[in-house]
C-alpha cells in the first residue's frame, strides 16, 4: 500500500507541478520549520533518507533555485539547508492538488472507523520503531 500510495502521489505530482515527490517532501520539511531550515544530516534523519541521498537531492534542488545551502557560523563542517522564495512559490502551487490526491487516494478511502484503527496501528509501529531506536541508536536498527 504505501508504495503504491507513494507512486500515486508522485504521479500526481509530476503531472501537476514542476515538484518531484522527493521535492514536495523536503519542502514540507524545511517550510514546517520557523526559519525555513535545518542542517542536511537533520533533514536526511526526518525524512529518513541516508545522508549521501539527501546532499544529492538538495545540489539538485539549489541548483533549480528552490533551496540553498548556508554555512553554520557555529560549526564549520556543518551547513544549513533553507528554502528559498521559488521553493515556498512552488510548494504552495503544488500543495492543493496534493493534498486532494491524498484525500481522494486515503483519506476519502476509508471510513472514520478505519482511519481510527490504522492511527492506533501506525502509533504501535512508530512507538516499536522509537524503542529500537533509543535501545540500538538511529540508524542502527
Amino acid at each position: 500500500m504505501q508504495v503504491r500510495l507513494n507512486a500515486a502521489l508522485a504521479s500526481q505530482l509530476a503531472a501537476e507541478s514542476t515538484l518531484s515527490y522527493a521535492d514536495y517532501v523536503v519542502l514540507v520539511a524545511l517550510t514546517d520549520r520557523p526559519q525555513g531550515a535545518a542542517r542536511v544530516l537533520e533533514l536526511a534523519r526526518h525524512l529518513g533518507w541516508e545522508r549521501s541521498r539527501a546532499s544529492h537531492h538538495i545540489a539538485r534542488m539549489a541548483e533549480r533555485g528552490l533551496v540553498r545551502k548556508e554555512r553554520c557560523a557555529l560549526d564549520r563542517r556543518g551547513s544549513f539547508v533553507v528554502v528559498t522564495e521559488a521553493g515556498r512559490r512552488a510548494i504552495a502551487a503544488a500543495a492543493p492538488g496534493h493534498v486532494a490526491a491524498v484525500r481522494r487516494f486515503f483519506i476519502d478511502a476509508l471510513s472514520n472507523e478505519q482511519l481510527e484503527v490504522l492511527a492506533v496501528a501506525a502509533d504501535q509501529v512508530i512507538g516499536a520503531i522509537d524503542r529500537a531506536e533509543r535501545t540500538h541508536g538511529q540508524g542502527r536498527l
